[in-house]
């Protein structure tokens, strides 16, 4: 393995959004130069990374004139104009095929785009195209579809359904790119490709236009490389939608405002056996030293006891299988084999769960969530690891073959926040023996993604962790 390396000097596929929004607002770099050199870097890289389902060369060229054009005359519209962006291919894009990691869905052109691509478009993003990710969302690969290779180890995981979107950040292939977030899907590919993830308080972002694993858990968010990137990500695509009656009435505040306030005062919660039990030693010193350091920066640390998580997860299963049934009502059961093997078991567990079965999952969801409403009573920020361990070694067998028995504990610490639907950031916070990149969680009340991007901007300041690059 090549020894990883600190972002900065003439890489600028490696700098962040902001730094290249800087460059581009100063017209010292056009959003055309900035977009032909990422895709010059797509077509060199992703034949072996994978990352791209379809890239949208023409459309991001003619996207990134129009900016150039735009900031040129004066009309420059805030840090994502020119910027080149990616979406997972479950976002509809006018006109491009979304196809969601399945094969039943390989002819589906959109005719419309979705809110959260809409308002990208909006917000002056030049759209680089889709990204691959797990059939359906879920856990498993159709055999038809690449799955994305992480770019720090290629035998390593690259984090479940997000997969593309976490590799093609981390690699180099787009500035920020949008994912989604059922039981994990953003948190484990910012935490396996080392890039921040942060997944937004259930309703706060759009969901018309993106298609569903389970309606209910389904959340869309930004992974990028510093929580800055992140928030101005989130601020371009949060808010409420007419056309998504689930989507927040809250007004969004602006995600910089407060960035560099500090952290001093800040209650950070910590149960060190919820970090330590049943999790990788070096993920749980990680997380701790992670905390320790906010602590050095004036944050108040409280120890703190958390409720017996781990026996709501199994619930999830049971409400996420069934509910991905009813997402898939118009192809299955009716073209169940064109289903690839791992997500066609996973539609098969949801059919077989009962009304009773899944009343009682919910019930252990509502219940979950109560619990960790309390638990902030006391707390502004809980702390914890996004993953149970480093990326683990993975095989072609384990991509692409059936589910097999599913163990839920590998969700102990992101299933129950899709429950709460509370917001979570996951950001850097070491490497492993393996050089293997390790992760922060923080977890905040619902609507607080300013405060987390906060806390995350603080800690990056003070460590170098979000600023290292896979040697690609």
């Amino acid at each position: 393995m090549k020894t990883p390396r600190p972002s900065g000097g003439s890489d600028i596929h490696f700098k962040t959004l902001t730094e290249a929004a800087a460059l581009i607002k100063g017209r010292e770099i056009l959003s055309v130069e900035l977009t032909r050199a990422m895709l010059d870097r797509i077509g060199a890289l992703d034949g072996f990374l994978k990352s791209y389902a379809t890239v949208m060369s023409e459309h991001a060229l003619a996207e990134a004139e129009r900016a150039d054009e735009e900031i040129a005359g004066g009309r420059y519209r805030g840090p994502l104009h020119g910027i080149p962006v990616a979406v997972k291919d479950l976002c509809f894009t006018k006109g491009v095929r979304t196809m969601g990691g399945t094969a039943v869905l390989a002819d589906h052109v959109p005719d419309h785009d979705a809110t959260v691509v809409a308002r990208l478009h909006a917000a002056g993003a030049v759209l680089l195209g889709k990204l691959n990710l797990t059939e359906g969302a879920m856990g498993g690969y159709h055999p038809d579809f690449q799955a994305p290779v992480n770019p720090w180890r290629k035998d390593a995981w690259s984090g479940a359904s997000s997969s593309g979107s976490g590799v093609a950040t981390a690699a180099g292939l787009a500035y920020g790119t949008l994912g989604s977030d059922t039981g994990g899907s953003i948190r484990f590919p910012a935490a396996a490709c080392g890039v921040v993830g942060l997944k937004p308080t259930w309703g706060r972002v759009s969901r018309y236009g993106v298609l569903a694993l389970a309606e209910s858990l389904d959340h869309v968010g930004p992974l990028a490389r510093s929580s800055a990137d992140a928030a101005v990500m989130l601020q371009a695509i949060a808010g409420h939608d007419p056309d998504d009656t689930t989507s927040l009435p809250d007004r969004v505040p602006d995600m910089l405002e407060d960035l560099d306030r500090g952290v001093k005062g800040v209650r950070v919660g910590l149960d060190e056996d919820y970090v330590t039990q049943n999790t990788h030693g070096e993920v749980a010193r990680a997380v701790i030293d992670g905390v320790r350091q906010l602590e050095a920066l004036g944050a108040e640390m409280v120890p703190i006891r958390l409720p017996d998580l781990d026996g709501f997860v199994p619930a999830w299963v049971t409400l996420c299988s069934a509910e991905a049934v009813l997402a898939h009502e118009a192809t299955y059961p009716a073209h169940r084999d064109h289903y690839g093997p791992w997500f066609r078991d996973w539609l098969d567990r949801g059919a077989s769960v009962t009304g009773a079965d899944y009343a009682k999952a919910n019930n252990l969801r509502a219940a979950c969530k109560g619990r960790l409403r309390a638990v902030f009573e006391k707390i502004d920020v809980l702390a914890c690891p996004s993953m149970v361990g480093p990326p683990p070694r993975i095989t072609p067998e384990a991509l692409y073959g059936p589910m097999g028995p599913f163990d839920p504990s590998v969700l102990r610490f992101t299933a129950p926040f899709d429950f709460s639907g509370a917001p979570t950031l996951s950001v850097p916070c070491g490497l492993s023996r393996d050089g293997l990149p390790l992760s922060l969680q923080l977890v905040g009340r619902h609507l607080a993604e300013p405060l987390l991007c906060r806390v995350g901007h603080a800690y990056e300041q003070a460590t170098p962790w979000h600023t290292l690059r896979p040697a690609v």
